[in-house]
């Protein structure tokens, strides 16, 4: 009851929050370039959810400009390693599998009760998306202790990119299970990808207080878009495993893939912990 009543709490703020307002806030602060302040919010944040520096490119917390460069700073080469051959289909970011399964009936499965279309996902007419009825779905939520940048499932070139405002609740498990439509209501950026298996989509989740989702080829978007931006694309081209985006604050991906052409190589659970790089599926 008091695990019900505190989710509730917290999911009222949210309503009332200047969602944007925040976000733009915190990004502003994350930014910031003041000695104290950077290394106040830089080792604050070390303690308080254990980041392994050992793992980080330089484990030095004074070699980072601002907290945003430190939260999204690079692994060592052999931190993260690639699994499989190319047929292997990789999980893109460090945190934990919300969701897996079959896209339905156009629908994605969120939590108990709760589904949302692909077309409203992704902003896409349900024609447009037939290939990826029955093909395969993973949601992989980023906490903020998890390394921040997201990575090829497998190698693929980009064809579009589609921007889509919206709200910014969190989303963490208690929003998740409690906020109706969830992924399709914040904001979202979705790369649409052209690979050897069929047509892949990745969508980057934003939430409360991310300060911007970035893409190698794109640079950032702040929170606050005012309407739905289309882009085609031709390329790049991007191998498996190569960097293909980052959160400015933790957020969730979600992996379309297209009907018959994968299949999981081993459970998928809800709130398995997962890390970039590990096998998710298998060509079929």
């Amino acid at each position: 009851m008091m695990h019900s009543l505190l989710d509730s709490g917290f999911i009222a703020a949210q309503h009332l929050a200047p969602q944007h307002g925040l976000s733009r806030l915190a990004g502003r602060v994350a930014d910031s370039r003041h000695p104290a302040l950077r290394r106040r919010l830089i080792n604050g944040f070390i303690r308080r959810y254990g980041v392994d520096m050992n793992e980080a490119a330089d484990p030095d917390p004074e070699a980072y400009a601002s907290f945003n460069d430190f939260f999204t700073r690079p692994l060592r080469d052999d931190a993260r390693p690639i699994e499989g051959d190319e047929r292997t289909l990789v999980c893109p970011a460090d945190g934990a599998i919300s969701q897996s399964g079959t896209i339905s009936r156009g629908r994605l499965f969120q939590a108990k009760g709760q589904s949302f279309s692909a077309a409203e996902l992704t902003a896409r007419p349900e024609p447009e998306l037939a290939a990826f009825e029955q093909g395969r779905f993973a949601t992989i939520y980023l906490s903020p202790k998890d390394y921040h940048r997201v990575h090829m499932p497998v190698t693929g070139t980009l064809e579009a990119t589609t921007t889509i405002p919206g709200r910014l609740f969190s989303v963490n498990p208690a929003t998740t299970r409690n906020v109706p439509r969830l992924f399709a209501r914040n904001e979202r950026l979705v790369a649409w990808f052209r690979t050897e298996y069929g047509p892949m989509a990745v969508v980057m989740v934003g939430a409360m207080i991310v300060a911007g989702i970035e893409t190698v080829w794109g640079g950032r978007v702040a929170p606050g878009a005012r309407s739905i931006r289309h882009a085609a694309h031709d390329g790049p081209h991007l191998a498996r495993g190569a960097e293909m985006g980052r959160f400015y604050l933790g957020s969730t991906v979600i992996l379309m893939l297209p009907r018959g052409a994968f299949e999981p190589t081993g459970e998928l659970n809800p709130e398995q912990s997962v890390r970039m790089g590990e096998s998710l599926f298998r060509a079929s």
